[in-house]
């Protein structure tokens, strides 16, 4: 790939992804080395003027009316950075960390920071050399900036911490020392101006909708597989239903689920159905559909953030003025991701419904009961059920949104926080299990559609030969973790998209 160029604008999901997840180098353009240079110069005129600036020549929070000696700004910035590096716990994934860096180089791009061209510079090369700071994921109520995880970050550019680097941790220096990247320091403004934004929350958010994405247009390929095999009545998944009401998630769900069984007998209405189903059947396009309705609001207030100025205070060079605000506060993406993850247990719920019909033998349009030809002596996927439901049980507990659960903090000075960074933990846990659930979801309706005698839509044959590689035809019964967990891994990997999608064209 093409190194990345970082200008402080365009920074979109994909990119996020390449980067964090992929190595993608990048690049710091020379019109935001410019504006990081404009605006630190007029920081450094106003601590010659001693004008009073919050975290600069002031304490922080309760202490923000303190006033610094000239000797105690030169240390401040270092004690701000020890005291703040106070998470707890596991580390966060490192894709977590370098979606934040990325982050944190693009808000100081955008030339309104305050910090030394330097600072800047050091992350990009950290990014590009593969030394990614060690950082408890636990710590950060999104309010004041993800303060506790940037902290550990920031450690680094003080040569302290620890950090990975070629697959060991080791301590902040000698990483830094092994990559042949040079310890900044940190001077006045510095250590506040890397850490006083959401960064990590909002890189765990944009990785999560990345991730979204892809699971809703599988949950499609699983409900056109379970439909085919309950011969469902395809009438409700004609467009103009969905066009007259004008969800544009629903009108994009019902035309990918055609898509996928065109070519079948269901679709050409050789195959007889009802005349209605239930709502697990013909509702789909309206609640996956509004899963993407709300997965894409989401990912609008994702890349506000990745391409906006979330600091304090904020410096504005061609007006020689510095304001204090609160853009650090994570509520504007911890609000629609609260929804995202609530949208995808939505999804998940509407899955496990669809795999009870293919199980039950009162629902499934003359599918063996528990899809098993051995009823009584076997018990098919009977327990399959069971795993799924215990999945969606954990989703519905972590569905309730932390946006609203703020508990004051810092003598309340900062007395409403966002919590988004437990909405970010939660959603990879949602997620978790929504591709345990999914993957059942495809081992059923993959043993439905074998007892099944008719042509199935081209994309459902494709998803199907897909699973087959991976999970055989239940004949009798065997331990099944096995063949879940398989399926889970296969879901998350894509695999089946991306094989359905090369043989029927993209599922936009």
């Amino acid at each position: 790939m093409t190194p990345y160029i970082v200008t402080g604008y365009g920074l979109t999901v994909e990119i996020l992804n390449d980067v964090a997840r992929h190595n993608r180098k990048i690049e710091l353009s020379a019109e935001a080395l410019d504006r990081i240079s404009i605006c630190r110069s007029m920081v450094e005129r106003k601590i010659e003027a001693r004008e009073i600036m919050y975290g600069i020549n002031t304490g922080i929070g309760e202490f923000s009316e303190t006033i610094l000696n000239d000797d105690q700004v030169k240390d401040f910035q270092k004690y701000l950075i020890y005291n703040h590096a106070a998470g707890i716990g596991d580390p966060a994934p490192l894709e977590y960390v370098r979606g934040a860096m990325l982050g944190r180089i693009n808000v100081h791009a955008k030339g309104h920071s305050g910090i030394r061209p330097v600072i800047t510079q050091t992350l990009v090369e950290m990014l590009n050399k593969g030394v990614t700071p060690f950082v408890c994921q636990k710590g950060s109520v999104g309010a004041s900036g993800d303060l506790a995880p940037m902290a550990q970050i920031a450690l680094l550019l003080l040569g302290e911490g620890q950090a990975y680097y070629k697959g060991d941790l080791l301590e902040g220096n000698e990483a830094m020392a092994l990559a042949g990247i040079p310890i900044p320091g940190l001077e006045a403004r510095d250590g506040l101006g890397t850490i006083n934004g959401s960064n990590v929350l909002t890189a765990m958010s944009g990785l999560f909708i990345f991730d979204a994405e892809r699971f809703l247009k599988q949950a499609e390929i699983a409900a056109a597989m379970s439909l085919e095999a309950l011969k469902a009545n395809m009438g409700p998944y004609n467009e103009k239903i969905h066009e007259i009401r004008g969800f544009v998630g629903a009108v994009r769900s019902a035309k990918r689920i055609i898509q996928l069984i065109s070519g079948g007998d269901l679709y050409e209405k050789r195959v007889k159905s009802k005349v209605q189903d239930a709502y697990s059947m013909r509702s789909t396009p309206q609640v996956i559909g509004a899963a993407h309705d709300a997965i894409a609001y989401a990912r609008s207030q994702v890349e506000i953030e990745l391409n906006g100025v979330g600091d304090n205070p904020i410096f504005f060079p061609e007006e020689n003025l510095q304001l204090s605000g609160a853009n650090f506060q994570g509520t504007p993406v911890s609000l629609p991701m609260d929804m995202a993850g609530a949208a995808i247990t939505m999804v998940c719920v509407l899955s496990e419904r669809r795999m009870n019909r293919l199980n039950n033998p009162a629902l499934s349009a003359g599918l063996p009961a528990f899809l098993t030809k051995g009823a009584g002596m076997f018990s098919g996927l009977m327990l399959s059920q069971y795993t799924a439901d215990m999945q969606i049980t954990e989703q519905r507990i972590l569905s309730a949104p932390a946006s609203i659960m703020s508990i004051p903090a810092a003598a309340d000075q900062e007395d409403f926080v966002s919590m988004g960074m437990n909405t970010a933990i939660k959603n990879f846990q949602i997620m978790d299990n929504a591709y345990g659930i999914l993957g059942i979801e495809f081992m059923a309706a993959a043993q439905a559609l074998d007892f099944r005698e008719y042509e199935f839509g081209t994309g459902v044959k494709k998803a199907k030969e897909v699973i087959r590689k991976y999970v055989d035809f239940l004949e009798i019964d065997r331990p099944l973790y096995k063949d879940h967990t398989v399926m889970k891994e296969l879901v998350k990997s894509c695999e089946i998209l991306n094989e359905v999608e090369k043989t029927i064209g993209n599922l936009y």
